[in-house]
């Protein structure tokens, strides 16, 4: 995606409202003017009834509302983070209304996709009005490519990052132009085919570093292994270079002509050329089948078996388990830590099409997050139809022009790989 990283902003006019369910909530270092709660207005059913809840709404432009709530009053005891009914809670809110809004929401990364960044920055060189931070991402698995998408990521119409076939995996599809959101597990395929001969190779990956076997590691020509791997088709958007190692890298013009051949990995992609990379047996496979010209076949599909178009406007990232599924929550119940309280953030729609993101923080005296099973309640209580989970964590953030919202439970922000933003103008195709 590009972004314009120098643009002046005008300042924005903000308009503030405080709703307040109970009396204050001083000792969060949250104050609100005391008013009463609308009648069609719940609580968020998280911990003991009698809790202490404020709300207080920001307008960020038109159509587009920021809300903080606050549920209880005192900081939790650090022992008891994980169970306690009393909270607090720190949830903050962005409604986007597509009807009276004038901009567009879209998904963007940093320098490279491989690369990782804090969402404040990535905010700010968006020239966006207000984000959240978006995707799984490889994280530390990866020194190298820390930012790596673990599932789906679409940019600008580009798709760079392949869907996992991970069960989990819930992606959020976006059309910029038209306002329009898809959530659901979606699925790819893609292959390379040779224009004269017409033998096809399928690809397995997109933008991510392929298995070497270890078997191959010692093999003086890796065509020669006999081990299963992998065939990857990267693009300049990935890092300054492919990954390295041993295997093969075949890299193609703009039209699928080979460029060059080599017996190993690694290299420097000008931006109108891909490559593909093979190791293992797959290296050998690659070798027959990349020469003189290649057709590069791709074909990405939601839950119904039906196409997703790849436009300027169309962005998407990924998320793990659904929350709530046409009004209904379906987030699942387990047993590992990832299901435990934590902070998190959410992605959803309402059923009259405004668009909301969430953010709640967790892990502190002050907030100490949700369950996945809470979670999916913050998310059909605060109206959303359908709602899917994005990266939480020490990831979780919302930043208002590049300035942090909320509290990141670390002792300062975390890089991520990418971020929902919402840029406060018509989305441009052109």
């Amino acid at each position: 995606m590009t972004t314009n990283r120098n643009r002046c902003k005008q300042p924005r006019r903000r308009t503030t409202t405080v709703v307040t369910a109970l009396l204050g909530a001083a000792l969060l270092g949250f104050t609100a003017t005391p008013m009463p709660v609308s009648a069609n207005e719940a609580t968020l059913p998280l911990g003991d009834s009698d809790l202490v809840e404020t709300r207080s709404s920001e307008t960020l432009a038109q159509g587009v509302t920021l809300t903080r709530i606050v549920r209880g009053t005192e900081p939790a005891p650090i022992d008891q983070i994980g169970d306690t009914p009393r909270g607090p809670w720190v949830v903050n809110v962005l409604t986007i209304d597509p009807t009276q809004s004038k901009g567009h929401l879209a998904a963007t990364y940093g320098p490279d996709l491989a690369g990782v960044e804090k969402t404040t920055d990535l905010v700010r060189e968006a020239d966006a009005l207000v984000g959240v931070n978006a995707s799984f991402f490889t994280f530390t698995a990866s020194a190298e490519y820390p930012g790596d998408p673990v599932g789906l990521g679409i940019y600008g119409g580009r798709l760079l990052s392949e869907p996992t076939g991970d069960a989990a995996e819930a992606d959020l599809v976006l059309d910029a132009k038209n306002h329009k959101v898809l959530m659901g597990q979606l699925r790819w395929t893609g292959s390379v085919r040779n224009a004269q001969t017409k033998i096809s190779l399928p690809l397995e990956y997109i933008n991510h570093p392929p298995v070497v076997p270890d078997p191959c590691t010692d093999l003086p020509d890796p065509t020669q292994c006999a081990d299963s791997g992998d065939t990857v088709r990267f693009t300049p958007e990935f890092a300054a270079s492919t990954p390295s190692g041993p295997g093969v890298e075949v890299v193609l013009d703009s039209k699928g002509c080979v460029v060059r051949t080599t017996t190993t990995r690694g290299t420097t992609l000008a931006q109108d050329q891909t490559s593909l990379q093979a190791t293992g047996r797959e290296a050998a496979d690659l070798l027959a089948v990349a020469q003189g010209c290649v057709k590069h076949s791709s074909s990405l599909q939601d839950e119904a078996g039906k196409k997703i178009p790849l436009r300027p406007g169309t962005f998407a990232v990924n998320g793990r388990y659904r929350l709530v599924k046409d009004g209904q929550i379906v987030a699942p119940s387990g047993s590992d830590s990832f299901f435990d309280r934590h902070p998190r953030t959410i992605a959803g729609t309402t059923l009259d099409g405004k668009i909301v993101l969430v953010t709640i923080d967790g892990r502190q005296t002050t907030s100490v997050g949700t369950t996945m099973t809470e979670t999916a309640s913050v998310a059909a209580a605060l109206g959303m139809h359908d709602a899917v989970n994005l990266d939480g964590g020490g990831s979780t953030t919302m930043s208002v022009e590049g300035s942090l919202v909320n509290q990141p439970s670390g002792n300062e922000e975390r890089p991520v790989g990418d971020a929902l933003v919402y840029i406060d103008r018509t989305f441009d195709d052109r």
